[in-house]
């Protein structure tokens, strides 16, 4: 076991200085041509997916009592035909505490860590049977499948892995002690247990499953905890190929494989509110709704909670150098994977009079419609190409996504209608393109919600600043995970990022390229802040890990 650290040690110590600087780093390759032996590779990570459909996916895990399924491809429109074990909660909960006594919780946590790397490693190793599941449960592009959901989500798990590493080794295992009390002097030999709090629960989300799992398993896991993985019924797949590796990797290391376990529902019938409130259950790690993520943060106790909901994140335009550009990196950072991004831009805040675009005399005041109109131009040249679309847009994941837009149609004032479009290699999938709706602050019941999918809202305000304020405001009260603000008066940029970080959105300054404006760099760009209504926690710091474990000691006089 100790062998496995010291294989992945310059993975880890590497990660932990990429983390500490924030500099750009990854072991893996971005993109999936550059994958070793990649054509076969992707072949043979398809051929192991399609073996998969229509069968049992075989997990020995405790209490089985039934084997249920109801994932169907966004591409396609078929079901997936795959049944997973339901198992009967207390039998998973009673596994996990007895795995975790039986050794996890006292191994020295550098071999835990060895371990969780060694997962690592060898899912990179499999990747594209992950990418195909990721593919056709969350309709990603095969692109985000491998990129977001395949080597950044092992990113974001070695990061959380390097936090652990730091947040375990700040603490000493032994000490000697000694001070006068009055002629006497007192020595004592102390000692530090490192002591995990419990069972961790896992949700994971129908749209990422892998990104935000993977960093909350490693936490709970590295930390000396067991995970029970609560995966949405809609994205199991992906999940499940996660915890067979982990099993299989902790047996062979000798470690009870039912550290890692699976719960499964139903939409007809849920589980959370069970789980969540299990006695055993002393960590809750959620990804998803904000009603729900609000339920449980008000009735987990006596559970640890790390959660990530939503929010409605936020765009200020107050000027531009380049107006053009400035519209494009807007539009497709709105048409990718059709918003269905946790870090998706949807309130647009732009003056009634327009914004000043352009550098000396080249410089004009763009009217506020002439703004819209060229968002929608911009989305529309994104989604009028079929192959353009499918690598941008992507699919809808959920049917409730289509019902929302549908909804949101009879709401406002619509600049872009919504539609779907036909992609070019499943003419059957569920797609749709962006809806974009011009409100005013009278309509805020409108947006001031996230409003999941395609769906965006110019709002026209009376100025830049009012813009600020309002936009700071919605995040305060009701939740922004996101920001993006586009000015050329470095007087207003400042005054932005302090409203911004005091409304507690990370933000975006006048980003414009082929990068995605809601990319989040592992090991550089945090993710939430902990700080408004989208969630407590942050992806990935000290605090992401350091209540996962307890210091409990012991002292005694020095012995001779």
């Amino acid at each position: 076991m100790k062998q496995m650290f010291e294989t992945h040690r310059a993975t880890l110590e590497r990660a932990w200085q990429a983390c500490q600087e924030r500099h750009f780093w990854s072991p893996f390759p971005e993109a999936a041509d550059a994958y070793p032996d990649s054509a076969n590779a992707q072949t043979a990570g398809r051929l192991a997916f399609e073996r998969q459909l229509g069968q049992r996916f075989e997990i020995d895990q405790p209490g089985i009592t039934a084997w249920i399924g109801e994932e169907t491809s966004p591409y396609t429109r078929q079901q997936l035909g795959v049944s997973y074990p339901q198992s009967d909660l207390d039998s998973l909960f009673e596994a996990a505490t007895g795995a975790m006594q039986a050794g996890w919780a006292q191994a020295d946590p550098e071999q835990r860590i060895g371990v969780l790397l060694e997962v690592v490693q060898r899912q990179y190793q499999q990747l594209f049977e992950l990418v195909y599941a990721v593919f056709h449960t969350t309709g990603q592009s095969f692109n985000m499948s491998y990129a977001g959901s395949g080597v950044n989500a092992l990113d974001r798990g070695i990061e959380a892995l390097a936090y652990a590493w730091s947040a375990m080794g700040a603490v000493p295992r032994h000490a000697q002690w000694q001070r006068q009390f009055g002629r006497t002097t007192i020595e004592l030999e102390k000692t530090y247990r490192l002591v995990p709090r419990g069972v961790a629960v896992c949700f994971t989300c129908a749209s990422f499953p892998t990104w935000n799992a993977l960093p909350s398993m490693m936490a709970s896991l590295a930390t000396g905890n067991a995970v029970i993985v609560k995966a949405h019924p809609a994205t199991v797949l992906p999940m499940a190929i996660v915890i067979r590796l982990f099993r299989t990797v902790l047996k062979e290391a000798g470690f009870d494989p039912n550290l890692v376990t699976l719960a499964l529902d139903s939409r007809e019938q849920p589980i959370g509110k069970q789980i969540v409130k299990h006695p055993q259950a002393a960590i809750v790690d959620f990804t998803g709704s904000v009603g729900f993520g609000a339920w449980i943060e008000q009735n987990a106790h006596p559970a640890l909670v790390y959660t990530e909901t939503a929010g409605c994140n936020t765009v200020v335009l107050h000027s531009c150098d380049d107006f053009e550009a400035m519209i494009r990196s807007l539009a497709t950072t709105m048409c990718m994977y059709s918003a269905q991004m946790c870090t998706s831009p949807q309130n647009f805040y732009v003056p009634k009079n327009g914004i000043r675009a352009g550098l000396g005399e080249s410089a004009r005041q763009v009217p506020f419609d002439e703004v819209v109109q060229a968002l929608v131009k911009a989305v529309d040249a994104l989604a009028g190409s079929p192959q353009r679309a499918a690598m941008i847009l992507a699919a809808i994941q959920s049917d409730d996504t289509l019902a929302s837009i549908a909804a949101m149609r009879q709401q406002g004032a619509i600049a872009r209608d919504s539609a779907a479009y036909v992609h070019p290699e499943f003419p059957k999938a569920r797609t749709a393109t962006p809806l974009i709706i011009v409100a005013d602050p009278s309509q805020g019941e409108l947006y001031r919600q996230e409003r999941f999918g395609p769906i965006s809202f110019v709002i026209a305000v009376a100025d830049a600043d009012d813009a600020l304020a309002q936009a700071c405001s919605d995040v305060a009260q009701h939740g922004g995970l996101t920001a993006f603000v586009y000015a050329q008066d470095e007087a207003f940029i400042a005054r932005a990022e302090q409203a911004y970080a005091q409304a507690g959105a990370q933000l975006t300054i006048n980003l414009t390229g082929p990068m995605p404006l809601n990319f989040a760099a592992a090991y550089s760009d945090y993710h939430v802040t902990g700080l408004n209504a989208a969630g407590n926690a942050s992806l990935t710091d000290h605090s992401f890990v350091a209540s996962r474990f307890r210091i409990v000691q012991s002292r005694r006089p020095k012995r001779q």
